[in-house]
């Protein structure tokens, strides 16, 4: 998919993750009182209110936890695409992304919930900032 939609800045709750994407860098935060794993980036910890969140880089590596197979859409973006998968994947240091999941050869057959993926980052056309994505490991 070489031609998602970039993020616009200033955005101040998400640079650091974007930055760390561009140098392939899957990022998320963890807070510094109680521990919880905080993902999507946001100002304040989702448990405690804290607003003492610590960047932090995972591994990339995690499992499929649902998915769905997009086969049309109208999105000038991705109309040319084909069959496509959007899954939510498990990562190992606990939280959870939307994502796509890529590197297969038909996404109706070759995905199941709990397959083991990890992270890469696919470079835009049009774009400054890639765009992570998970393939089977």
């Amino acid at each position: 998919m070489p031609n998602r939609p970039q993020p616009r800045f200033p955005e101040p709750n998400t640079e650091t993750y974007w930055e760390g994407a561009k140098n392939g860098e899957l990022k998320y935060q963890q807070c510094s009182q109680c521990d919880e794993v905080v993902f999507t980036p946001r100002v304040h910890c989702t448990k405690c209110g804290s607003d003492d969140l610590a960047w932090k880089t995972s591994k990339g590596e995690g499992s499929v936890y649902t998915y769905s197979v997009i086969r049309q859409t109208r999105h000038p973006q991705f109309v040319d695409l084909g069959a496509y998968a959007l899954a939510y994947v498990d990562l190992d240091e606990g939280f959870r992304i939307f994502t796509n999941v890529s590197g297969i050869d038909d996404p109706t057959k070759d995905i199941e919930c709990g397959m083991r993926v990890k992270v890469e980052f696919e470079q835009q056309d049009d774009g400054e900032y890639p765009i992570p994505v998970f393939v089977p490991v």
